[in-house]
């Protein structure tokens, strides 16, 4: 049973221990992927929030108030059977990556993105033994073979659920790094967020607030410490 059905049927949804990890059931009957695979995630709390979003429908099934469910069932049913094409995806953030696209004017602008990007470059530099080159303007800069190949390293180890996180991550930030610094817990999700928007803010500081875009922002950012929230529930306790 998937949350495409369209009216509350059950009851009670349970996290139980299954082969393999947990499942989370309603009134003791599995719940499946949009695929008909059986819903099964790694942790007990992944599994406990799960059920809590099932539990928190009322009579119509609402699966916008269920994240965590839909990207359990995205981690299932798409990344890891496209495991090697998701992580390349995300991999190609790497070539292009915000962190490395600079202003090069007005003055106060290019201090914030340094002030901003360039411990995140020297993060990426010492922890992953990654450097990017930075570069101001439109025109794109050739990133060394050896980083690339590194990044493309790093992403593979993840397993799905991580990756499922990292796409999220990266391409609502629009940065690898950033990506990378939030499963790492480098800086606070929130602070990360705020580093990925340090030109929207300026423009907005310029010429004020557009209450479109600035709606659009407020749900990327709710979806970007949504993933980073379901990335932590996935990570088993020591």
């Amino acid at each position: 049973m998937s949350e495409r059905s369209a009216k509350r049927f059950w009851k009670q949804a349970e996290a139980s221990r299954v082969d393999g990890g947990w499942a989370i059931t309603l009134d003791g009957r599995p719940v499946r992927t949009p695929a008909k695979i059986s819903l099964v995630v790694p942790t007990r709390a992944l599994a406990e929030g799960i059920a809590a979003e099932w539990d928190a429908q009322t009579d119509r099934i609402t699966p916008e108030t269920m994240p965590l469910t839909r990207s359990a069932n995205a981690t299932i049913d798409k990344v890891a059977t496209q495991f090697d094409e998701v992580a390349e995806l995300i991999s190609a953030y790497g070539e292009t990556d915000l962190c490395c696209y600079r202003a090069d004017a007005p003055e106060r602008l290019v201090a914030r993105q340094s002030e901003a990007w360039d411990p995140l470059l020297d993060w990426a530099e010492s922890r992953l033994s990654v450097r990017l080159t930075p570069t101001t303007g439109v025109m794109p800069v050739s990133q060394s073979a050896e980083s690339l190949a590194e990044l493309r390293r790093v992403v593979a180890q993840i397993d799905a659920f991580g990756l499922t996180a990292l796409h999220d991550l990266v391409s609502l930030s629009g940065s690898l790094i950033i990506g990378l610094a939030a499963l790492e817990s480098a800086l606070p999700v929130e602070e990360l967020w705020r580093r990925s928007r340090i030109d929207e803010t300026w423009q907005e500081a310029q010429w004020g607030v557009d209450e479109e875009a600035a709606a659009l922002a407020a749900r990327k950012r709710g979806e970007f410490l949504q993933a980073a929230i379901f990335f932590n529930l996935s990570r088993p306790t020591a």
